[in-house]
């Protein structure tokens, strides 16, 4: 399916230029709109990208082309890894994957995945090899955190701390150490989750890829692992710890259990994101592995109150749109509801990793592209898992 409409992206030229000469809008992972602003985030970044709407044109066209400003998490969060001084040994990326709002925190979610390095061009076999069989853990990545969001004119900013209606809100992260968070040691002893904590995460190992705020909980995407063709969803609760700046696992049902599991047959495919739309979640389906594509979006009914761990075959999730994808590029990465069309359809935005040379304009200008959502078919339940 092409694009209903595209979206011109400009950031600030001097703010643009990440780690290792990678630009800014070569990898964009996640996106999110919350009134006139656009949040953004890079893969490779340790930084919250904000963007202004500042036109929108009869035809949905639409440029960001003013107040391009810049978030730094260690201004907010007390990250593992220090912002200077990082080394090609010593990443800080906290490798953004998912964001969220409830209205009072905008929500972060890092992969918490591995990394195996790749072979460059012009590696003999021995140094690709050595390459290859390099595992690297990247403490930033294991960063579940919450920031308090203000008004600011039509759209919102971020602050470390806010007050609003008498109560003190504060940024905060899962407590957690440079081997990981309470959540990755918990999973660790799981049936299903448990093998996959030591693999990288593109080799459909564990790898966090989705957000999506469910009531009072937290819905976690998962890239991978896929097993046997069923993507995973895990719902977790967090509460604000004694130590300050910190958060912890608090129970998610009135037996205690301090996460759920859902299983999606997405046929073979790992989520990508997962984006609110009503009581339903819009999830983007791609491939776990190093691969281009499929990637399909789709919609699972009635997941922003799931209510106890279910188990959503194929049947029993709306296909909504297959999206283009390009060859080495152009792999959609993260979307955000948009805007609402002539026709009162709400339209999605969609941005990409590896972004090809032709969606890039000037030397800070990126193309997004904006799809329409076909109107909603009608309901089906989801079997609880028994």
């Amino acid at each position: 399916m092409h694009p209903s409409n595209i979206v011109l992206l400009e950031f600030h030229p001097e703010r643009d230029e990440l780690c290792y000469g990678k630009e800014l809008r070569d990898g964009l992972s996640v996106a999110l709109r919350m009134g006139s602003s656009l949040w953004l985030a890079n893969d490779e970044s340790v930084s919250i990208e904000r963007l202004t709407v500042c036109e929108v044109d009869s035809t949905g066209r639409s440029s960001f082309t003013r107040d391009h400003r810049q978030y730094a998490l260690h201004d907010y969060l007390d990250l593992p890894v220090p912002a200077h001084g990082a080394t090609e040994d010593d990443i800080n990326e906290a490798d953004i994957e998912g964001l969220a709002c409830d209205g009072k925190y905008l929500w972060l979610a890092g992969s918490h995945s591995l990394r195996r390095k790749q072979p460059k061009d012009g590696d003999g076999v021995r140094k690709a090899h050595k390459r290859l069989a390099s595992v690297s853990l990247d403490a930033n990545r294991y960063l579940l955190a919450r920031i308090p969001v203000c008004r600011d004119g039509d759209g919102y900013t971020l602050e470390k701390e806010s007050t609003r209606k008498g109560k003190l809100r504060t940024a905060a992260m899962l407590r957690g150490d440079h081997q990981g968070n309470e959540l990755t040691a918990l999973l660790r002893q799981d049936e299903h989750l448990g093998p996959f904590l030591s693999i990288p995460g593109k080799d459909n190992g564990f790898d966090i890829e989705g957000l999506a705020v469910a009531g009072k909980h937290l819905l976690l995407g998962l890239r991978g692992p896929v097993l046997r063709g069923w993507a995973l969803v895990v719902e977790v609760a967090l509460v604000e710890d004694e130590q300050p700046g910190r958060l912890r696992l608090a129970p998610v049902d009135d037996d205690g259990c301090l996460y759920r599991k859902h299983f999606l047959d997405l046929g073979g495919l790992g989520i990508r994101d997962l984006c609110v739309h009503g009581k339903d979640i819009l999830v983007l389906a791609g491939p776990t592995m190093d691969l281009d594509g499929p990637v399909t979006l789709f919609r699972w009914r009635g997941a922003t109150q799931p209510g106890k761990e279910c188990v959503v075959a194929a049947d029993q999730l709306e296909r909504v749109l297959e999206l283009p994808f390009g060859h080495g590029v152009d792999h959609p990465e993260g979307i955000a509801l948009f805007a609402v069309d002539k026709d009162g359809r709400d339209t999605l935005l969609v941005v990409h990793d590896s972004a090809s040379p032709s969606r890039q304009i000037g030397d800070s200008t990126l193309v997004a592209d904006v799809f329409t959502l076909p109107r909603r078919e009608r309901p089906l339940a989801s079997k609880p898992a028994k």
